[in-house]
């Protein structure tokens, strides 16, 4: 028999296991752990949320939701200060590594073969290599075309990383980038290699 809390009950023990949780918590893993056996509704479960999210909306974290669930994170506005806290510098990513990067946000699902059509020259292996590293881009599956060559897709971890619940809160494309990289995509001149 699963027990009842109230309202305010289920406010403070969401908001507890968000904040101690090491990585964000969606509903499904809220439901299936700290509320196992206590009786919440789906839309409860999203009051509860938006009560926290509206206390917050004043203070200097907010509770925001990611690829993988919600979290609590510092505003955007406080960050000049509160980057006095780490020693070390974010790493810098190199402007290829960013291109590859934002070619498979964009495009997703690409080969290497298109983002090498797009950005007209090789990209190298460790670019790959570390984007898959940092769990921000995955393997989905094959391209049908001679050599199978891997389509990748962005992760749940990249939107986390860059604090999006989804690709659709990609910043969009300049129209006249958006049309050259259809362009470039479309150029029947240019095959796909075999990797």
């Amino acid at each position: 028999m699963k027990r009842r809390i109230s309202d305010e009950q289920l406010v403070e023990l969401v908001e507890a296991a968000i904040f101690v949780s090491d990585k964000p918590l969606s509903k499904k893993r809220l439901k299936e752990t700290v509320l196992d056996d206590i009786n919440v509704s789906a839309s409860r479960l999203d009051t509860a949320l938006n009560t926290i999210s509206e206390h917050y909306q004043t203070r200097g974290i907010r509770l925001v939701e990611v690829g993988t669930g919600f979290r609590f994170q510092a505003c955007a506005s406080l960050s000049p200060w509160l980057s006095k806290l780490w020693q070390e510098k974010a790493p810098k990513y190199s402007r290829a590594t960013l291109e590859t990067l934002a070619l498979i946000a964009y495009r997703q699902p690409i080969t290497r073969g298109e983002i090498e059509q797009v950005r007209g020259v090789t990209v190298s292996s460790n670019i790959i290599k570390s984007l898959q590293e940092r769990e921000w881009i995955k393997v989905i599956g094959y391209k049908e075309v001679p050599g199978k060559p891997a389509l990748y897709a962005t992760t749940k971890q990249f939107l986390d990383y860059f604090s999006l619940s989804g690709l659709s809160e990609l910043p969009r494309l300049p129209e006249q980038h958006d049309e050259k990289i259809d362009q470039l995509l479309n150029d029947p001149s240019v095959r796909e290699p075999s990797e």
